[in-house]
């Protein structure tokens, strides 16, 4: 029977498309162009990293490389991740695709425990991969082991009740409405505890 847990369909997405190459990045241009994004002066940008105005300048006109502390106190005041500051910001253009799933329509693979609809199924190379899903499960004996994962995840409830079990948290009883956002590479589980199948958006960062 051809895999199709929800650690397959992630895979399948990532391989549909091949990777983009790599572009030289001056991280220097890139700090100065988060900041002025965001409207900050030199001075502003510093007080909010923490660092000496100095420190900020040298690093913008490459004069100095950073400290891996400072990078993070960098990363922090321009509230992002340090690796989205050494991600190349994207080329000046619109792509303009879109794709629409009428309900029902999404593309189904269904498991012993979830039943999945993908969403934007023909779109490649997407940066996130939406799905519906109908949890059958009603237990975590159900499942062989923990469910785990490169990357992020956001989990909403659309109908009925389910528990959310993670590794390393207790467990979470979730209802329409009530939504998770959670490191993938936990393990982690989900099973409806409603008298009918409790149906999730799930939402998987791919990039």
């Amino acid at each position: 029977m051809e895999d199709r847990s929800p650690v397959s369909l992630i895979r399948i997405a990532r391989e549909s498309g091949a990777e983009d190459s790599a572009e030289p990045l001056n991280l220097g241009e890139r700090v100065r162009e988060l900041r002025k994004s965001r409207g900050w002066t030199l001075e502003q940008a510093a007080k909010q990293a923490g660092l000496a105005r100095s420190t900020l300048s040298k690093i913008e006109n490459g004069q100095m490389s950073p400290t891996y502390e400072a990078l993070k106190k960098l990363a922090e005041g321009l509230q992002i991740s340090v690796p989205q500051l050494f991600t190349p910001p994207q080329q000046d253009r619109i792509s303009g695709r879109m794709a629409v799933t009428k309900a029902g329509q999404g593309t189904h693979h269904a498991t012993t425990t979830y039943e999945h609809e993908l969403l934007a199924d023909m779109l490649s190379k997407k940066r996130m991969l939406p799905y519906r899903a109908r949890i059958r499960a009603r237990s975590v004996d159900e499942f062989d082991g923990w469910v785990r994962h490169d990357g992020e995840e956001f989990l909403y409830v659309l109908t009925g009740v389910v528990r959310l079990y993670t590794e390393f948290y207790e467990p979470i009883e979730m209802r329409r409405g009530d939504s998770a956002y959670y490191d993938a590479t936990m393990g982690h589980n989900v099973v409806s505890v409603s008298e009918e199948d409790a149906t999730i958006l799930w939402i998987t960062s791919l990039g």
